[in-house]
């Protein structure tokens, strides 16, 4: 089927383009879009060049799926036009994900509310969607209460425009565009996105409002402190969960190690836990230092890490897709409308 993907020129979206190669998805014609500046350059697909067309060249092809990764304003203005001409649209950005009418999905936790009639599917957060993805068969057997998250989230997250301001700084180079209002490098910063009224940021709230979408469970309580690193392989978190029952650490261990998307990592005694380091170019969310939290009852701590660019967004995206089209809810028949 036709696919377009919208910034592919971009870091995801040149992580899109690499996952779709990676997993064999059925990409019978790839439409790389990007904004005007970069129509007419080229990208690479499975060996091959593509040329980068305008989004209205893109829509005129009519895909069968557009996964956009190209910004809040961007999905505003253009995702509907794509929908309306029958694209199922995939966004990877904040625009759409609070939208009650809008599905926000990680597939191991809620594809089954996707619809063949949903034609804006929004992709989470990259710092939810890792927690989500662990916190799910433990919401199942033990009900989540409360969960307190504490994100080290890596520069990647920001852009191609931080790993450069955070590689220039470590050679002494104070040329380079700073997007960041400190020095990056040898530093941490409790600051992701704006601050709201509340003193929390934007990346905080989105880790509590969209947990609760995800989940499906309006009485989770959340609670984030997210953090900029001076890292390029992927997020971590540091995740401490009150649940409603009582639980067995060997079970949540097991039920973790059986969980679709999960590989656990947790041999303190070998010092072997997740890192971002490992867990570079992978799709999984990693699992480690699992432990009972000892000053209050059902409670339980553990440490997540994963791609921020992959699971965290690319490969969220493409899970997306395929589920989509194992379960007959789009097909390459839309793009002969």
């Amino acid at each position: 089927m036709k696919i377009a993907v919208v910034g592919a020129t971009g870091l995801v979206g040149s992580e899109i383009l690499k996952v779709l190669e990676e997993r064999n998805f059925p990409v019978t014609e790839l439409i790389p879009v990007a904004s005007e500046r970069s129509v007419g350059k080229q990208v690479e697909f499975k060996g091959k060049p593509y040329t980068v067309v305008s989004f209205e060249d893109a829509i005129a092809a009519r895909p069968a799926i557009a996964i956009f990764s190209a910004g809040g304003s961007t999905s505003t203005a253009l995702a509907p036009k794509f929908a309306e001409a029958g694209i199922t649209v995939i966004d990877n950005s904040s625009a759409w994900r609070m939208d009650p009418t809008k599905p926000l999905v990680v597939p191991e936790v809620n594809a089954n509310v996707l619809t063949a009639n949903d034609k804006i599917i929004a992709n989470p957060n990259c710092s939810t969607i890792q927690m989500v993805v662990a916190l799910k068969p433990l919401h199942e057997r033990y009900k989540v209460k409360r969960v307190v998250v504490s994100t080290y989230q890596s520069v990647t997250g920001t852009g191609k425009a931080a790993v450069d301001q955070l590689f220039a700084e470590r050679k002494g180079d104070s040329s380079v565009d700073k997007v960041y209002p400190h020095p990056i490098d040898l530093n941490v910063l409790p600051h992701i996105d704006v601050f709201l009224d509340n003193g929390y940021t934007k990346e905080e709230m989105k880790m509590v409002n969209e947990t609760k979408k995800i989940m499906g469970d309006d009485n989770i309580r959340v609670t984030a402190t997210t953090v900029r690193i001076p890292t390029i392989g992927g997020h971590s978190e540091a995740v401490n969960v009150e649940f409603e029952e009582e639980f067995d650490l060997a079970e949540v261990t097991e039920l973790l190690r059986n969980a679709e998307g999960v590989v656990v990592q947790d041999d303190p005694a070998n010092k072997v836990y997740p890192m971002p380091l490992t867990a570079h170019g992978r799709d999984e969310v990693f699992v480690g230092r699992i432990r009972r939290d000892e000053t209050q009852p059902k409670t339980l701590n553990f440490w997540c890490v994963a791609d921020n660019l992959r699971k965290g967004a690319a490969t969220n995206a493409v899970q997306i897709a395929e589920y989509l089209v194992k379960h007959d809810l789009v097909s390459a028949e839309t793009a002969a409308v």
